[in-house]
């Protein structure tokens, strides 16, 4: 009867016959010298040898190689992650696209709708991402040459610059409330030199860090920065004005850029033959006109609806205020309706109108919409000629599926800066307002002349039956201790 004889590994127990040893005591000489002569042995990362030298042994049963840690033919196959057809990855782009597309809807109607100071905050915070976006162009090269206080300088040209475009609108459009408080009043008279005391220290800042041997390099930055505040803070500076204005100076540019990006896009798609220009290859001419028509028509729609709302064509003068609220104010002529002679209609055809009623807003729409047909793209080409200098995709990854903020704010910039001066030079109407009178009586007058001017206006108040005579000889005998008492 045969002697048997067992071998331990770990837990597991094999049974050998005794005639069985010297078998295995050969297979171990044989792999000792293999090993000694600089043969390496199989190991758990080289899976094809290992499964190739077993296959050859006798007695190879793939269960127990299985059972005993060792790799099957199939494992590294279901180990490595599944790649994703083209069309899935499509899908999955669509997707994520789709649902970023309306919470960025939802956020902009809703701040919207909410009142003036959200938008106001949302046009912050895009011009901050913006910003960070470009100047992130440019800081990868500084991070490799170790230069110190580069990103510092960027953002505190942005504050300063910030803290310069959004004073000079706060003084301006809310002047009765600033020049009359003891705190704010003399920031308010004395912002722009503060703000230009600001920049000089950057500036000397900028001087006091540059280094040796990287002088042509550090100035390079220092343009790039300024470029980055005049083409994203500026812009942004404007279209911040056009909301303190009227929410629809704000509205309609957006409304009619995004508009026309829309239907350039679906009639490039459909009629697009001819290409328009290098920059953006996908970019046709007939989505170019076509986009224009659609663009001129939905800015019509879009005037008739606004103009019936007060929230939206008054100026700001409760940032309080909201779409249910409301706001009351004296209507802007451009948008009450007014009856024009056609010149080109014969009299004797009297089937066709004479005259057009109609509000001088629907002739301003036509132009504004032509703008963004027409030359607001050129800020979208603009970025796209930025992005192949720097050999970029996207200027970032702010908003997932749409790539960078800049990518959707390349047009809205450009579009927000001609709808200010347009309105400035085209629509808006000058009269005296109570904080510019109160800006040239602070300014120009000596407290004796302003507490005449009080008296004065009294008096008048007094004569039209406004407020009673007790009121006047109040002001008087108080104005008189006051002048007594200096």
């Amino acid at each position: 009867m045969t002697k048997k004889s067992s071998v331990h590994f770990g837990n597991r127990e094999r049974r050998m016959s005794k005639d069985s040893l010297p078998d295995l005591m050969e297979g171990n000489k044989a792999r000792s010298s293999s090993r000694s002569s600089g043969a390496k042995s199989p190991t758990r990362s080289n899976g094809a040898t290992r499964r190739s030298d077993k296959q050859d042994r006798p007695g190879y049963d793939r269960a127990d190689t299985s059972a005993s840690g060792w790799a099957t033919e199939n494992e590294d196959e279901e180990n490595k992650p599944k790649e994703l057809s083209d069309f899935e990855k499509k899908k999955e782009a669509f997707i994520t696209r789709a649902i970023w597309s309306v919470l960025m809807i939802g956020i902009f109607f809703g701040s919207m709708f909410a009142g003036h100071i959200y938008v106001i905050i949302i046009v912050t915070a895009v011009q901050i991402i913006s910003f960070k976006e470009v100047i992130a162009i440019s800081n990868v090269p500084s991070r490799a040459r170790s230069l110190r206080f580069t990103k510092t300088l960027n953002w505190y040209f942005l504050g300063s610059t910030m803290y310069y475009l959004y004073g000079e609108s706060v003084i301006y459009y809310f002047k009765h409330i600033v020049l009359i408080d003891r705190v704010l009043l003399p920031f308010a008279t004395h912002h722009r030199f503060i703000s230009f005391m600001l920049y000089v220290m950057g500036f000397v800042f900028f001087v006091g860090s540059l280094q040796k041997g990287h002088y042509k390099f550090q100035f390079t930055q220092f343009a790039w920065t300024h470029m980055a505040l005049y083409l994203i803070v500026v812009q942004a500076h404007f279209i911040m004005n056009n909301i303190f204005e009227g929410m629809i100076w704000f509205f309609l540019p957006v409304m009619l850029v995004i508009t026309n990006d829309i239907f350039a896009y679906i009639c490039g798609i459909t009629f697009g033959r001819t290409q328009l220009i290098k920059l953006s290859p996908k970019k046709t001419v007939e989505g170019f006109v076509g986009a224009w028509i659609c663009t001129v028509i939905i800015g019509f729609a879009l005037t008739n609806l606004l103009m019936r709302s007060r929230y939206f064509i008054c100026p700001v003068n409760d940032l309080g205020a909201n779409i249910f609220t409301g706001l009351t104010c004296e209507p802007n002529p451009v948008f009450l309706p007014h009856t024009y002679t056609l010149p080109f209609i014969p009299p004797h055809w009297t089937l066709l109108p004479t005259t057009l009623t109609v509000s001088p807003m629907q002739f301003h729409i036509f132009i504004m919409s032509t703008f963004a047909s027409l030359i607001a793209p050129f800020g979208g080409f603009f970025a796209s000629g930025l992005k192949r200098t720097f050999n970029i995709k996207d200027f970032g990854d702010s908003i997932p599926g749409h790539g960078g903020m800049t990518d959707r704010m390349d047009c809205q910039g450009i579009m927000g800066f001609f709808a200010f001066m347009y309105y400035q030079s085209f629509i808006a109407v000058y009269k005296a307002s109570v904080g510019s009178v109160i800006e040239t009586a602070i300014n120009g007058l000596t407290a004796e002349e302003q507490m005449e001017v009080v008296r004065g206006l009294a008096k008048h108040l007094y004569n039209q039956g406004v407020v009673g005579g007790q009121v006047v000889e109040y002001l008087g005998a108080n104005l008189r201790l006051g002048m007594m008492g200096r």
